[in-house]
């Protein structure tokens, strides 16, 4: 049983990516991180709502969901589309892998979401969306 979480949907817009990044900022904020841990999962979540809007949707209109858990140190954020899911996701988890070549994308954004967080899942349905599950637990280091 988690002790808080939030539930948000909102537009497959660009402009919505800094929102969900702020939202799951001030979210993760309860537990009292570091600056270090906070940009950390805040990025994390911006590459994962990034890849819904441009990859999920292709720019085109439709809904992501940004879900938010945390239970003692541990938080856990799923984000999800219902767009046109991703076919092999073990090659789209590859560094540089990019679907959008003419988009001039980086290929990064599963590789940058593993470096930042603890665990990184990815479950899609080619036709029915996508839905990564992003988590992260905090450790002190002793003083």
């Amino acid at each position: 049983m988690f002790k808080n979480q939030m539930h948000l949907q909102f537009s497959s817009l660009s402009q919505n990516e800094a929102f969900a990044r702020s939202v799951a900022g001030a979210f993760f904020s309860q537990l009292n991180p570091t600056l270090e841990q906070l940009t950390d999962v805040r990025t994390a979540v911006s590459e994962a709502v990034t890849n819904a809007i441009i990859h999920g949707y292709r720019n085109r209109e439709g809904l992501v969901t940004l879900e938010g858990y945390i239970n003692g140190s541990s938080a856990k954020f799923i984000i999800r589309d219902y767009g046109i899911g991703i076919e092999d996701v073990a090659l789209a988890r590859q560094p540089f892998y990019t679907s959008h070549p003419e988009l001039e994308r980086s290929g990064m954004g599963f590789t940058v979401m593993e470096t930042f967080m603890d665990e990184v899942e990815v479950e899609s349905s080619p036709g029915k969306g996508t839905a990564v599950t992003l988590e992260k637990t905090l450790r002190r280091e002793a003083q």
